[in-house]
């Protein structure tokens, strides 16, 4: 396995070649930021580092009850009319790694690397979401030669498993009057609406009775993943969904679950499950060849998304209890019938998803299995009828289903000030005309919009593929082209009228 030893050479000979890359101001700030352990909910190392940061350069800087950041920029010098403008990224990263991989995202440095036209990392998520959009509000701050407003940066925490950074924020923090979030990952492309979000959290009771001596593990593997709003429209195989389509498919041999865990994160769908079931004497045989003949099936099934899936089954003998068979049929059906995937298609933006689920994770023990799943919707009506269709499915299996931690999605304003710039602006330097959308994602637009109702908001960034899961890439040119059209746009940002003052 690779020892942090390892990691912490191999990173220092790639620093090289990334701080060497264009713009080298967003790049130095980038790999600093990979340097930090900041996984979701342990931010404390990069909230001190950007309160270092600010202060290092004279800058009013605040760090608020929760952990959020927001460090003052004074406008050049002629730019004292144009409006406030706030450059807001989150500081939190997805902390997913390769199961062969021994890594450790409190203590470990991200190993980071150039890899032709991408920015990459060996084995873990990258954070270059939102890294990047935070390592370039980092070079504003910086730089000394831009023409801008009065710049906020406001670096928020937690984004990625709550968004309780946007939630706590004071609704009086902010004097900007433009918010420019920096956390899309396509380039040329500016959004100006996003999908709600609601936790679904089921807990299914089980029985047990002494386990049987024969046992069979079946482990799901080499999915994609990747994350949970953007991707889901690509189809990809979902780990436990998967696994529990093979339990069902042996349901009649009697089989019972011993063990089960699978997937993480809400937001990330999952790549790997695994199980342990008991099984009758002499029944292994007919099991493996089962599994041999639905698995290739399912490959087959995913073979143009998901080329790398593995199923693997294996004999093991199990100790201790097993499931009831009235518990194992509750948890397999239920899990299986569990919604998963795109769930609605929008009516008013043709290719956008405007529903969906990702049943995340899943774990047993203790007497439940505890699976958590993550609703998005851009309509909150739709978000919600999601909720109780799940809590009425696992309701017939005796289980119980909590929602929490709901957060609004963001409505377009197409005659938006900061968006109409933003068109011109890539039009005239660019040659084309961007393209206005919005995305079956969670951006803090929404959150902060119910704070700062009167705030003019827009979202872009890099070109960044397969966040939220160890193929998260950056594409290197798009960040330069990403940087020049953010100081473009502050230098030609929209004056003050009487709302400013």
């Amino acid at each position: 396995m690779p020892t942090l030893r390892t990691y912490i050479k191999t990173s220092t000979l790639m620093s090289q070649e990334i701080k060497q890359l264009q713009p080298t101001a967003v790049w130095e700030n980038f790999y600093s930021l990979t340097q930090i352990p900041r996984p979701s909910k342990h931010e404390e190392r990069i909230t001190a580092f950007m309160k270092s940061f600010g202060e290092s350069l004279g800058l009013e800087t605040i760090v608020d009850e929760v952990g959020n950041v927001i460090i003052r920029k004074p406008a050049t010098p002629g730019y004292e009319d144009r409006m406030g403008i706030v450059l807001q990224g989150h500081l939190d990263m997805v902390p997913q790694c390769n199961s062969d991989l021994n890594f450790d995202f409190l203590t470990q440095p991200i190993d980071a690397y150039v890899d032709g036209e991408w920015v990459r990392a060996r084995g873990t998520t990258l954070g270059a979401d939102n890294g990047i959009g935070v390592a370039a509000a980092m070079a504003v701050l910086q730089s000394k030669t831009l023409c801008h407003g009065p710049i906020e940066a406001l670096f928020t925490i937690d984004e990625e498993t709550g968004m309780t950074g946007a939630i706590h924020l004071s609704p009086k923090a902010l004097k900007g009057r433009i918010l420019m979030n920096l956390d899309s990952e396509t380039e040329g492309e500016l959004y100006v609406g996003c999908a709600g979000g609601l936790d679904a959290t089921i807990t299914i009771p089980y029985t047990e009775e002494p386990s049987r001596k024969e046992g069979a593990r079946i482990s799901i593997a080499g999915l994609k993943g990747g994350h949970s709003g953007m991707d889901i429209i690509l189809g990809r195989g979902n780990s436990i969904k998967i696994l529990m389509r093979i339990a069902n498919h042996l349901e009649d041999l009697d089989v019972r679950l011993v063990s089960l865990t699978g997937g993480s994160l809400r937001n990330a769908i999952p790549r790997e499950a695994v199980a342990t079931f008991a099984l009758p004497d002499g029944k292994y045989a007919e099991l493996a060849k089962r599994v041999e003949t639905l698995a290739a099936a399912i490959r087959h099934e995913l073979a143009l998304v998901d080329e790398g899936l593995t199923i693997t089954c294996e004999k093991a003998s199990p100790s201790g209890t097993m499931l009831s068979q009235a518990s194992h049929r509750a948890v397999v059906r239920s899990l299986l019938v569990c919604p998963n995937g795109v769930v609605r298609m929008s009516d008013a933006m043709p290719g956008l998803v405007e529903t969906s689920s990702n049943l995340a994770s899943v774990e047993l023990g203790g007497g439940t299995v505890v699976g958590k799943c993550l609703l998005r919707s851009s309509v909150d009506s739709g978000k919600e009828a999601l909720g109780e269709q799940i809590c009425a499915a696992v309701a017939l299996a005796g289980g119980r289903c909590e929602l929490t931690n709901g957060y609004p999605g963001w409505n377009p304003n197409m005659e938006s000030s900061i968006l109409k710039t933003m068109r011109e602006v890539y039009s005239k330097e660019y040659g084309k005309e961007p393209k206005v959308m919005a995305i079956h994602a969670g951006l803090e637009c929404g959150i902060l919009g119910g704070s700062y109702p009167h705030m003019d908001m827009i979202s872009f960034g890099p070109t960044i593929m397969s966040p939220h899961s160890p193929d998260e890439r950056v594409k290197v040119d798009t960040v330069g082209k990403f940087w020049d059209y953010l100081c473009k746009v502050l230098a030609q940002a929209p004056k003050c009228t009487g709302c400013c003052k």
